[in-house]
């Protein structure tokens, strides 16, 4: 299987990322989404438990179908991409994500909007979702160097950081002007903008006819077998996994606790969810000159300790300022440190199935979970 090629770019792409038009224009469109997830993130909440009184059991059966599109098409979803041209995949995957997500102000507007028209969404805008990360992840080393993989995923996850922060406070802002349902219309008109970011992406070719010959399985097998036999990554999928396995337990009930027991109202979670964003921005920017000084393995080991760390104030969090400010600081933190492991885990996973010469990047994708 071939490896990915690096885009054409102006010599001074070599060795910064200014003036790289491609990965500004990648970067500008997932950042645009990344703006309306943020507010799709303070309206379902506010919409479902407040708007439509949802009971635990149907918070929970919401996030069981976000989640479910992970785990059944995360595998195949590395190898269906690697069949098509990753651009194609970003725009249409954007396209059907701003169709579905229109759904929900629609019916808001026609007074029909319920509990199975919100399971529908997510499940539908999950399944886009994956197979829209496995490209997006998959098309960043066909855009810049090897050398600079380290500083265009910090990059990212500042990009990212930033766009959360600004996406949370507005869509605060857009639910308590117009309403929740109504607000998801502004994570729609996102998905637009990135769709179109994306028409200017310009990729070289990879030789995805020799790779479309192969059977998915096999493509898949491939992956689960480097994944098992690398000392590197090996490590890196067990510790996703486990933080994964946790953080969705937790984040099945965080917004429906902070609204019904800790009373933070839909300002106060966008509040704890805004300063989280920051954090995630202040972690980005950092991780390259931390790993610097003190190594990716040290990096990755105190990002994955701080993680489940900075849940533990949610556990004794009660009304208040006091809780708020508690909780908004463990939420920068939490996130801080996710990203500063995040991109290095992205650096280091990447390289390594560089230095494979065998293995394409959307089998890595879909057998290396990766978070932000």
């Amino acid at each position: 299987m071939n490896t990915p090629t690096a885009a054409v770019t102006p010599p001074a792409a070599k060795v910064s990322l200014r003036g790289h038009r491609s990965f500004s224009a990648y970067l500008t469109g997932e950042s645009a989404s990344s703006v309306g997830t943020a507010a799709h993130g303070v309206a379902l909440p506010a919409l479902a438990i407040l708007h439509l009184k949802a009971t635990p059991g149907q918070i929970a059966l919401l996030a069981f179908l976000v989640q479910l599109p992970t785990f059944v098409l995360a595998l195949p979803a590395g190898a269906v991409i690697d069949r098509h041209d990753k651009k194609t995949v970003l725009v249409a995957t954007n396209l059907a994500a701003a169709a579905v997500v229109a759904v929900i102000p629609a019916t808001a507007v026609l007074g029909t909007l319920s509990m199975p028209g919100l399971y529908g969404v997510a499940l539908a805008l999950g399944a886009v979702t994956v197979l829209h990360q496995a490209a997006a992840i998959s098309i960043v080393p066909q855009l810049v160097e090897p050398s600079l993989l380290q500083q265009a995923n910090s990059r990212i996850g500042a990009a990212f950081g930033a766009a959360d922060t600004a996406g949370t406070y507005l869509g605060t802002a857009v639910v308590a002007v117009v309403g929740a349902g109504r607000a998801f219309a502004l994570d729609s008109a996102s998905y637009l903008l990135s769709a179109w970011c994306a028409t200017r992406i310009r990729t070289a070719r990879v030789g995805r006819a020799v790779r479309a010959q192969r059977r998915m399985a096999a493509e898949i097998w491939e992956g689960l077998v480097y994944v098992a036999r690398t000392p590197l990554v090996r490590p890196l999928v067990l510790c996703l996994a486990g933080t994964g396995f946790g953080s969705a337990l937790t984040s099945t009930f965080w917004a429906f606790h902070l609204l019904t027991t800790v009373k933070t109202g839909t300002t106060g979670l966008g509040v704890i969810m805004g300063v989280s964003g920051a954090g995630c921005l202040a972690g980005a920017l950092a991780a390259p000159r931390i790993v610097r000084r003190f190594g990716p393995g040290r990096v990755l080991v105190a990002g994955f300790a701080m993680y489940p760390l900075m849940s533990v104030p949610l556990l004794f969090a009660g009304p208040g300022p006091f809780w708020l400010l508690v909780l908004a600081v463990a939420g920068g933190l939490q996130l801080a440190a996710a990203a500063c492991a995040g991109t290095t885990q992205r650096s280091v996973s990447w390289g390594t199935s560089v230095l494979s010469h065998h293995l394409s990047p959307g089998v890595v994708k879909g057998a290396l979970p990766v978070r932000c």
